[in-house]
C-alpha cells in the first residue's frame, strides 16, 4: 500500500502578516514560512499507519516554487519515503491544485491520499473534495480517526451534530482534522540527514 500526503507552505502561524502598501494583497516575502499545521497531522497519521505494517511507501507532495523543497525536506524528516515538488511560481486556485494532485495521483497510483482539512492561508476546505471529484474516488473529510482493515477504511468523523463513522473502499481521499492525532516533534538530526538525502 502506498500513501500520498499533500503538504503545503504556508506563513508560520506565530507571524503577523502585513498588507502591501498598494492593499493588492498581503506581503509575505520576509515572512517566516512553515508547514501548513493541518498537513503535520496528515503526515503523523500516514507514519503511524506504516509504523503498524499497514503501508509500505509514505510519498510527500507539495506544489509551489523552489522555496517548498524546505516543506518537503520537513515531511521527510517526519518520516516520508519520498517528497515530488510540482514547481510552479502561479499561485493557484483550489481548482488548480486538484487538477495538478489529479495528474499526479493517476502517476503515482496511491491507495490513499491524505490532506489537511484546509490550509490556514486561505482557509478554503475545497481541495481534497475537488480531488475526489476529478478523480471518481470515494472521500472522508474531517477525520478524527482512521482504522484499515480488508482494504477499507472506516474513518471517524467529527460533523456539526457530534461524530459519524463511515467505511469508504480503497483507493480513496481522506482530509484530517486536527484532532486526528498529535505531530511528533522533529529533532535535529533529523533535519539533518534530510538535507543529504
Amino acid at each position: 500500500m502506498k500513501i500520498l500526503v499533500c503538504v503545503k507552505r504556508v506563513v508560520d502561524s506565530n507571524v503577523r502578516v502585513r498588507v502591501m502598501q498598494d492593499n493588492s494583497d498581503v506581503d509575505i516575502a520576509l515572512s517566516k514560512m512553515s508547514l501548513n499545521p493541518f498537513d503535520e497531522n496528515a503526515i503523523e497519521e500516514a507514519i503511524r499507519l506504516k509504523e503498524l505494517g499497514l503501508t509500505q511507501e509514505v510519498v510527500a507532495i507539495s506544489i509551489g516554487g523552489d522555496k517548498c523543497e524546505d516543506t518537503l525536506r520537513t515531511a521527510l524528516a517526519r518520516g516520508c519515503d519520498r517528497g515530488i515538488l510540482v514547481e510552479t511560481l502561479v499561485s493557484h486556485e483550489p481548482i488548480n491544485i486538484a487538477k495538478i494532485l489529479t495528474s499526479v495521483v493517476k502517476l503515482e497510483q496511491p491507495d490513499l491520499v491524505l490532506l489537511g482539512k484546509q490550509a490556514i492561508d486561505d482557509d478554503s476546505n475545497q481541495v481534497a473534495q475537488m480531488l475526489a471529484g476529478k478523480l471518481n474516488l470515494p472521500q472522508a473529510t474531517f477525520a478524527s480517526k482512521l482504522r484499515l482493515s480488508d482494504n477499507k477504511l472506516e474513518v471517524t468523523r467529527e460533523v456539526d451534530g457530534g461524530i459519524q463513522n463511515i467505511l469508504v473502499s480503497l483507493p480513496a481521499i481522506v482530509s484530517v482534522d486536527l484532532s486526528i492525532n498529535e505531530p511528533r516533534f522533529i529533532k535535529l538530526p533529523q533535519l539533518m540527514q534530510v538535507k543529504k538525502r
